[in-house]
């Protein structure tokens, strides 16, 4: 029988005006200890974001959720956040902000495969 690993996720959400606390889920971030495993995956709905706010600057959330992936990964070219150790980076990624890139408070689960695992959640949540 396969193991089941214990893993934590948020939802990646774009508040566009952050003092209408409206947003749309455009992503996950999934983080599984055991098996070393930190990524995102997103979507960007463009008529979602657009019936919050028409005038969100869609290149900028594009980058902005670039930048998650990159951290996600330990990019070189992802800043100083992304040379931090994976549970660092997954803390730092989920912390409460009040920008127009918000994410969860972060849930736990357990899974036998943290990508299918990653995807399953990206179906249910965002899409």
């Amino acid at each position: 029988m396969q193991e089941k690993y214990l893993f934590e996720y948020a939802v990646i959400r774009i508040v566009p005006k952050v003092e209408r606390e409206e947003f749309c889920n455009v992503g996950i971030i999934l983080y599984c200890k055991a098996q070393k495993f930190l990524q995102t995956k997103h979507t960007v709905n463009e008529s979602r974001i657009r019936s919050l706010d028409e005038k969100a600057d869609i290149a900028e959330i594009q980058a902005y959720l670039q930048a998650f992936e990159k951290i996600c990964k330990g990019a070189k070219d992802g800043g100083p956040i992304a040379q931090l150790d994976m549970p660092s980076r997954f803390r730092w990624l989920t912390a409460q902000r009040s920008t127009i890139l918000q994410t969860s408070r972060v849930h736990p689960g357990f899974c036998k495969d943290p990508q299918e695992a990653l995807a399953r959640l990206h179906d249910q949540l965002v899409l």
